[in-house]
C-alpha cells in the first residue's frame, strides 16, 4: 500500500505544478481571530471543509482566499488584508475578503443556506428562491472575483474554488483572464436534474460552474447528476469522457472523494492531551462503567439528530435493561441560527432530549447528554476513543468527515460506527454498521447490534475501515485532483506546460 502523506503532496507540487502559482478560494477561513477580553486570540471554526483543505495548504503553500468572519480579523492582516497562518507556525497565506452585514445575509445566509443547501440535499427542507438573495451572491461573487485576479496579477495561476458559494466565480475569472487554470470542489450532493430544474436561475449557476476546467464531486452519481443536468443547456456532453463542453470550453468533471489527514488523527489519538480528556470526560458524563454511545454534528437539519434520539427512546422500549447503562452524548455544534429551519431544528432536539430524558430518568441518570457548543479536535477525539459507538444518521451527505475522525482515532481497534447509507462515506466503509436513518426499527436494531457485537467482530470491522480510511486520505484525495487538473490542456500563453503526472491513485 503506498503511503500518501504530505511530503508526497509538497514533491508533486514543486516537480509538476512549478511555476504556477496556488489560489484556493473558499468562503469559510482556516483560521479566524477573536477578541477574549483585552486579548486576540485565533481559532480554527467547525468546518469539515477547512479542516481537510487546512494541511494539503500546509503542504502546497500558497494563498488561501476566504471572508474574514472573526471579530478581530481586520487586526490582525496587513495594509493588503494578509495574514500568514497558522498562526503559531506560518506555512501558507490568508487574504481575507470583508463582506457587508447585507452581502452576508444575502449570499451566505441567503442564497447559499437556504437555497442551493436544501435543493441540493432534499432534505425535505423547501428551498427559499428570493431575487433580493441572488443578487447578494452574484455580487459577492463579483466581489471574490476581483480579490482572485487582483492576487494572481500576471503568473500563471491555478485556482482551487471551493463549494456551493462560488458557483459562479468560474465564469467570472474565465471570462477575465486566459492565464488561469481552475478548478472547483462541490462539497455537498447534486441533486438530479428535475430536482434541480426548480432553480430559477438554474442557467447562470451552470454556465458559471461550466467555467471550471474541472469539476470535482464526491461520488461518481454526483457526477453523473450534475452532466444530465447541465445537457439542458446548449452543450456538447461525453458521457464517455465525463466532458462538458460550452462556449467552445470544456470542463472536465470527476469523483475526488475527500479524506481526512489519518496519521495526524491516529497520532493525536494516542496523544497524552487526549488522555487527559478523557479522564476529564469520565468524570463529566459520570461514566462509571456506563456504556457510550456518541454523535458529534452541526446542529443542522440535514444530520438526522432527532432521527437518532428517536433510536434511543425505541432502543430503551425495546430494551429496558439499558436503563441506567447507557450513556448517549449528543455533540450539537450551533450553525447558522439565524436562519428559521436551523431555530427550528434547534427546538426540535431540545424538546426531544428533554421528552426523553423525563420519559426515561432515574434519579441519578439521564440516558441524553446534549452539548450544544463548539469543542476542539483532542476534546472530541476524547469521546471518540471512549464510546461503545458512533452514530453518523444524516439524511444526505456528500462525504462526512465525522465518520472518519471517528474511524481514525479508534486505534484500539475497538468502537462500532454506525453509519447512514446516504452519506458518501457509505460507499467506501462497507464494515460500518449502514442504516436507513428514516426507519427508527433500523436504528434501533442497530444500537443492539453495536451493544452486544463481539469484541473479535468490532475489531475485524474497525480493522478494515481503519485500512480505508488511511489508504484513502486527503493527501491521495488532493494528488489525485491536481493529477487530472494537470493532465488538463493549459492555456495558450504558456510555452510550458508541467509535464502530465502519471501516478497511480
Amino acid at each position: 500500500m503506498k503511503v500518501w502523506t504530505r511530503d508526497v503532496l509538497r514533491e508533486f507540487v514543486r516537480t509538476k505544478l512549478d511555476g504556477f502559482r496556488f489560489i484556493v478560494v473558499s468562503n469559510r477561513e482556516p483560521f479566524e481571530h477573536k477578541r477574549v477580553g483585552r486579548r486576540i486570540e485565533w481559532t480554527q471554526p467547525a468546518s469539515g471543509m477547512a479542516s481537510a483543505l487546512d494541511p494539503v495548504m500546509r503542504a502546497c503553500g500558497g494563498l488561501w482566499i476566504a471572508h474574514g468572519s472573526g471579530d478581530a480579523d481586520r487586526q490582525a492582516v496587513d495594509q493588503y488584508d494578509r495574514v500568514q497562518v497558522p498562526p503559531d507556525q506560518p506555512e501558507y497565506t490568508l487574504r481575507r475578503v470583508w463582506l457587508s452585514q447585507e452581502e452576508m445575509e444575502g449570499h451566505y445566509a441567503g442564497l447559499s443556506n437556504q437555497a442551493l443547501w436544501p435543493l441540493c440535499h432534499i432534505a425535505f427542507t423547501r428551498p427559499v428562491f428570493d431575487p433580493g438573495h441572488w443578487r447578494a451572491y452574484r455580487r459577492v461573487n463579483e466581489r471574490f472575483a476581483e480579490a482572485v485576479l487582483q492576487e494572481a496579477g500576471n503568473d500563471p495561476t491555478f485556482v482551487f474554488i471551493q463549494d456551493y458559494h462560488f458557483a459562479l466565480l468560474p465564469r467570472l475569472l474565465r471570462n477575465a483572464k486566459s492565464n488561469l487554470v481552475i478548478a472547483q470542489f462541490w462539497h455537498i450532493p447534486w441533486p438530479n436534474r428535475q430536482v434541480f430544474s426548480s432553480f430559477p436561475w438554474q442557467e447562470e449557476i451552470l454556465d458559471g460552474l461550466l467555467g471550471n476546467d474541472l469539476l470535482g464531486f464526491h461520488l461518481p452519481q454526483h457526477c453523473q447528476n450534475f452532466i444530465e443536468t447541465a445537457s439542458a443547456l446548449e452543450a456538447r456532453v461525453d458521457q464517455g469522457t465525463s466532458e462538458v463542453c460550452r462556449g467552445g470550453h470544456s470542463t472536465f468533471v470527476r469523483p475526488f472523494p475527500i479524506s481526512i489527514d489519518f496519521e495526524e488523527h491516529s497520532g493525536l489519538a494516542e496523544s497524552e492531551a487526549v488522555t487527559q480528556h478523557m479522564r476529564r470526560w469520565r468524570d463529566e458524563l459520570s461514566l462509571n462503567g456506563k456504556l457510550l454511545g456518541i454523535g458529534i454534528d452541526r446542529l443542522d437539519y440535514t444530520k438526522g439528530i432527532p432521527e437518532r434520539l428517536r433510536f434511543l427512546d425505541r432502543f430503551l422500549e425495546m430494551h429496558p435493561g439499558y436503563r441506567g447503562k447507557l450513556v448517549f452524548v449528543q455533540v450539537a455544534v450551533p450553525s447558522r441560527s439565524t436562519l428559521p429551519a436551523y431555530r427550528e431544528i434547534e427546538k426540535e432536539v431540545d424538546s426531544l432530549t428533554s421528552r426523553i430524558n423525563r420519559r426515561w430518568r432515574t434519579p441519578f441518570w439521564k440516558p441524553i447528554i446534549l452539548l450544544k457548543r463548539h469543542y476542539s479536535v483532542p476534546e472530541m477525539t476524547a469521546l471518540h476513543r471512549l464510546a461503545q459507538f458512533c452514530v453518523v444518521a444524516s439524511l444526505h451527505d456528500g462525504m462526512n468527515l465525522v465518520a472518519k475522525e471517528f474511524v481514525a482515532s479508534r486505534t484500539d481497534e475497538d468502537g462500532v460506527l454506525i453509519l447512514s447509507k446516504f452519506t458518501g462515506a457509505g460507499c467506501e466503509l462497507k464494515d460500518a454498521l449502514q442504516i436507513n436513518p428514516f426507519s427508527i426499527e433500523d436504528g434501533c436494531e442497530a444500537y443492539e447490534t453495536a451493544l452486544t457485537m463481539h469484541p473479535d467482530e468490532r475489531r475485524r470491522r474497525m480493522r478494515k475501515m481503519r485500512e480505508v480510511v488511511e489508504e484513502n486520505n486527503v493527501y491521495r484525495w488532493a494528488v489525485k485532483f491536481l493529477a487530472a487538473l494537470a493532465d488538463i490542456e493549459f492555456p495558450e500563453y504558456t510555452t510550458e506546460r508541467p509535464a502530465a503526472f502519471q501516478v497511480a491513485v
